[in-house]
């Protein structure tokens, strides 16, 4: 899962949220790093939609513009857990190859990757 859609999707955790709130979520949530454009947002949306990982809870016109609020399914939910899941034990393996290494007091050289 890249980066983005994690992100997108940790967004919908506490609740259904519009298109733009989605995008200062993520901005939020990752610390600056995930700053989606419209377009990338709604693509993103239309193929989490598509996979059923989110759905469209509801939409209404506000300012003569639709306002789409999209909200994380249970499949999507699972699909977060098990990539937040999976990003923890990549990070496991380093802090405890870290820790080893520092329980040796050596280090090795690393070679380039």
């Amino acid at each position: 899962m890249r980066e983005p859609t994690y992100f997108v999707l940790v967004s919908l955790l506490d609740g259904p949220l519009h298109g733009y709130a989605i995008i200062e979520r993520t901005v939020e949530l990752s610390g600056g790093r995930v700053r989606l454009a419209t377009g990338t947002l709604y693509t993103a949306l239309d193929r989490l939609t598509a996979e059923g990982y989110v759905e469209l809870v509801r939409e209404e016109i506000v300012n003569g513009r639709a306002r789409r609020s999209y909200g994380l399914t249970s499949s999507g939910a699972g699909a977060l857990r098990a990539e937040a899941a999976r990003m923890a034990e990549a990070a496991r393996l380093v802090t405890d190859q870290g820790r080893r290494l520092k329980a040796d007091g050596s280090a090795r050289k690393a070679s380039p990757a």
